[in-house]
């Protein structure tokens, strides 16, 4: 009787130290005990990759807001990205080419076939799935497992967290000088004249809630809804990519709707509204600014077309976006760049927000906000875009004829 206990107990025991010893790199259920081996969707890699091949253009948006870009070696061909131009297409299909480009880790947001996992295995690549996010969560489920393959299951899982929850602070600084109002503003964004419209039950559904409007296709799915649908609810506004507003007034039903009508269609670039990089923060910057016109004029009074002026929530009351003095004195010294702060930078900030670019309170503090703000007057005033406020930067947003922010349209992302 005895023999049969001990052995069970030794059974037991083992067990509870199999249990203890679990993959301590898998991320499924949070950061990992080490960089590497990582495990990311079912995948491990086990060390740092020599170099990586992105083969959805989102991703690839992702890799660069983390500022990982310098690892890629090849790139889809769907990856239009002019950062990554220099990058030659590569494809499953392809192992040696992947090879022999000096990578060993493939991303990608389709699956690969059986055949394509075979391929890739045999000459000793890793290739890792990973989705788009679907919803602010989802979004920075994606960044930790972009950079967990990447940089390892801590450096580049806190990283990619880090850099996620950034970039919706940047978006929630932007909420929160959104009006309270009664008469809440209906607007959708429609891909195309074929039903595709985004809809609810995806992250840029939730970018049209951050911007404080009522997404009119929220009750949609799968980003389709019937225009039949769509002339019921009738949209306040349209948004849309460049080049579909005139056919939207020239097709059938579209053309009836009102916002088509009564002009009220605005062109965006459409990677603002497909990949979900840094220009998410461009994407609710301008759907605000567009129903809210004070936000860009630098007013301090933000009234949507048509509807009651309302006082921004949230802040500073002594200091609300707009709220900028008479002539703002011009920085001198080093660059000023994301992280900094004093003076200086808030003198910038006014400066920019005068000009109508600035869709954040100004605090002093070069944030994310800040950065894209110059990257986007850096764009309009045909300067090298870097996010820094460089000399030659600072010393045209100062001039008496620096361009201010041109109305009705923006601006600047990473595949301009």
């Amino acid at each position: 009787m005895k023999r049969p206990l001990a052995a069970l107990l030794g059974i037991l025991l083992v067990l509870s130290i199999c249990v203890g010893c679990g993959p301590k790199g898998d991320i499924s259920s949070g950061v990992a005990e080490q960089d590497f081996p990582v495990t990311v969707n079912e995948v491990t890699i086990q060390d740092e990759p020599k170099g990586v091949v992105v083969l959805s253009p989102n991703l690839a948006e992702v890799i660069m807001a983390l500022g990982y870009e310098m690892q890629l070696c090849g790139k889809g061909a769907a990856c239009t990205q002019e950062d990554l131009s220099v990058l030659p297409d590569m494809t499953l299909d392809d192992p040696q080419s992947i090879l022999g480009v000096g990578a060993d880790l493939v991303l990608t947001e389709d699956a690969p076939s059986e055949e394509q996992k075979k391929g890739l295995n045999d000459a000793g690549i890793d290739v890792v799935t990973i989705a788009p996010a679907t919803s602010r969560e989802d979004f920075t489920r994606l960044y930790r497992e972009v950079g967990s393959c990447m940089m390892g299951g801590v450096k580049g899982y806190e990283r990619g967290e880090k850099i996620a929850e950034g970039i919706f602070s940047t978006i929630d600084d932007i909420s929160r000088q959104i009006p309270q109002t009664d008469t809440p503003v209906s607007v959708c964004y429609l891909y195309d004249v074929e039903g595709g419209v985004v809809t609810g039950d995806t992250l840029e559904g939730k970018l049209i809630e951050c911007a404080g409007l009522i997404n009119a296709a929220s009750d949609g799915a799968g980003n389709h809804m019937d225009v039949e649908t769509l002339l019921m609810v009738q949209p306040q506004y349209i948004f849309c990519p460049t080049g579909l507003k005139d056919t939207l007034a020239q097709t059938d039903q579209y053309k009836d709707l009102t916002a088509v009508q009564e002009g009220r269609v605005y062109e965006m670039d459409p990677s603002l509204m497909e990949w979900q990089g840094n220009g998410v923060i461009s994407a609710v910057s301008f759907m605000a600014g567009t129903v809210y016109p004070s936000l860009a004029e630098g007013t301090t009074s933000l009234e949507p077309e048509g509807g009651e002026s309302q006082t921004p929530t949230g802040g500073n009351s002594d200091m609300e976006v707009g709220d900028v003095t008479s002539d703002p004195e011009q920085p001198e010294g080093d660059s000023l760049k994301l992280g900094d702060e004093g003076d200086a930078v808030k003198n910038l900030q006014l400066r920019l927000a005068e000009l109508g670019y600035l869709f954040v309170q100004p605090t002093g503090l070069y944030g994310e906000g800040t950065q894209q703000s110059i990257m986007d007057f850096q764009y309009v005033n045909n300067l090298r875009i870097t996010g820094v406020a460089d000399e030659e930067t600072v010393n045209r947003l100062f001039a008496a004829d620096a361009q201010p922010r041109p109305e009705g349209s923006l601006i600047y992302s990473a595949d301009e």
